[in-house]
């Protein structure tokens, strides 16, 4: 693989984009109504510069020329794909952006949490530990890990938005004290070595253009002895690039999710190797045998695992009818002028790499969920 090359962050630049695209949006009730209130010029340059990775390129098509391209304008391509699809996650979704193990008879919210309350376990995070969530979207997994451990949490996010909302969401429910959100490139982060106790990541190393070079940016801010915990977004063995329907489920994913350079399995473990932790725990939590159901049963719409009456409007919005009925309305909106141009086309991104999620792990050539958890060794 090429070299990675660095984007130079502009923070003015953002805040200033931010400002123009979401306005006061942040402090608004979440999903549809925040979406409506964005600027419809800024909504369409935050399209055209997200999309423009993804328009024309088949799969079958794909060079490491187009990859590359994406990889060299990661953060770029991160900020701008949660400018679009931020909204659009908290109405289908909630706040914690990631997916999950199903018990039986357990809730969805329930079992959301459970997965963040079991990293914090197997990473031993307690009281008053200053941690840091890399990659910390709207922050819900962050107010539940302050919750579940009483550890304190900084979140780092390249998203002025996201971070806007995270802040909102933390005053709300009183954990200001406990949690605090900032700017940043998690490829090259502002902290100084030895910063933090433990550092954790939910499906968000995924963006990096290179796991190894994220992995060795939290092994520098943690102190020695600290732990670092991921779930990771990863193809599995079973993935074959050479397979034009395995890369076509891959490349489904990276549009609909934002990610530039997604790795199989092999190449994450070495890369925390690499980076110089001493691994305690890998495993994927996909293939765990027991579960009542499989990780990806809310966006396949199959009502049989619904546990609680309570889930069903959730579930029925991650469903193909309920994607199908976004389609229309959001498009719709944007006939008549009430949605910013480019919001269906998002809404469409998300359904074909819910499609792709679905594909893949019922073929096993995907997971959301590869545990990692490694320790930086003692000076």
């Amino acid at each position: 693989m090429a070299p990675i090359a660095l984007e130079k962050e502009d923070h003015v630049r953002d805040a200033a984009f931010n400002k123009a695209l979401h306005g006061k949006s942040a402090a608004e009730r979440a999903g549809m109504l925040a979406m409506l209130k964005k600027d419809k010029l800024a909504q369409q340059a935050a399209v055209e510069e997200y999309f423009k990775h993804w328009d024309n390129k088949a799969a079958g098509e794909e060079t490491e020329e187009i990859r590359k391209a994406r990889r060299d304008e990661y953060a770029t391509l991160t900020r701008h794909y949660y400018n679009l699809a931020t909204d659009l996650y908290e109405y289908g979704w909630g706040q914690s952006f990631h997916f999950c193990r199903f018990a039986y008879g357990e809730p969805f919210a329930q079992a959301i949490a459970r997965h963040e309350h079991y990293l914090a376990h197997v990473m031993g995070l307690r009281d008053n530990m200053r941690v840091l969530d890399v990659g910390c979207g709207v922050g819900g997994p962050a107010r539940e890990m302050v919750k579940f451990s009483g550890c304190n949490v900084i979140g780092l996010n390249n998203n002025d938005y996201q971070i806007e909302r995270a802040t909102h969401y933390a005053a709300k429910e009183g954990l200001s004290h406990k949690l605090k959100f900032t700017k940043g490139d998690f490829m090259q982060m502002s902290f100084p070595d030895n910063s933090f106790d433990a550092v954790y990541a939910i499906e968000a190393t995924v963006h990096a253009p290179s796991l190894e070079g994220i992995y060795s940016e939290i092994f520098r801010v943690l102190k020695p002895g600290g732990v670092f915990g991921v779930y990771e977004w990863l193809m599995t063995d079973n993935y074959d690039n050479e397979n034009p329907h395995h890369r076509e489920i891959r490349l489904g994913i990276e549009q609909g999710d934002g990610i530039s350079n997604m790795e199989k399995i092999e190449v994450a473990v070495e890369a925390m190797k690499k980076a110089g932790f001493q691994l305690e725990v890998n495993e994927d939590m996909a293939d765990r045998e027991g579960d009542h159901s499989p990780w990806y049963w809310p966006l396949a719409g199959d009502m049989k695992y619904l546990s609680t009456i309570g889930d069903f409007p959730t579930i029925l919005r991650m469903t193909k009818i309920g994607r199908a009925t976004v389609h229309k309305f959001v498009g719709l909106l944007e006939m008549i002028g009430i949605a910013p141009q480019g919001t269906q086309k998002t809404a469409d991104s998300l359904a074909v790499a819910a499609d792709c999620l679905v594909a893949g792990g019922k073929e096993k050539l995907f997971t959301p969920m590869y545990l990692m958890v490694g320790r930086k060794p003692e000076a």
